[in-house]
């Protein structure tokens, strides 16, 4: 029997992780994200803009530690979205739909009380390494 390789992942294109954590873990060919949130990477400040900005910034993020992993958005299969307000549930929506409009992953939502730095929305994933 083989043993998986465990390789963990870190990018200066995607902001640094806030606590003991890491960005991402290779596993074989499987990637397994942190969630990421609207982090700026260069000042580590929450972007401005509300949910939207947010939103992009994520996906960005997300984008940055997913190419680092060796992988892409296309070979996410699965994510999980966390939204402190249901209500900006077709915001953040629609924003993902722009990431993920063909074959997307299999996908998770749901409403948390609070996530850290004051961040709507956060978004993990995994994702097959290509």
């Amino acid at each position: 029997m083989s043993q998986l390789t465990r390789t963990i992942v870190h990018t200066e294109h995607a902001p640094a992780a806030v606590g003991p954590y890491s960005q991402a873990v290779r596993v074989g060919d499987l990637v397994y994200t942190a969630g990421q949130i609207g982090l700026h990477p260069a000042s580590g400040r929450m972007v401005e803009g509300g949910v939207e900005a947010e939103a992009r910034q994520v996906l960005a993020n997300l984008e940055a530690v997913l190419v680092a992993a060796g992988s892409s958005t296309g070979g996410v299969v699965k994510t999980t979205i966390f939204l402190t307000d249901m209500a900006d549930f077709g915001t953040v929506n629609a924003i993902y739909g722009e990431q993920f409009h063909t074959d997307p992953p299999a996908r998770s939502t749901v409403a948390v009380a609070a996530l850290p730095l004051g961040a709507r929305v956060e978004i993990e994933a995994v994702a097959t390494a290509q």
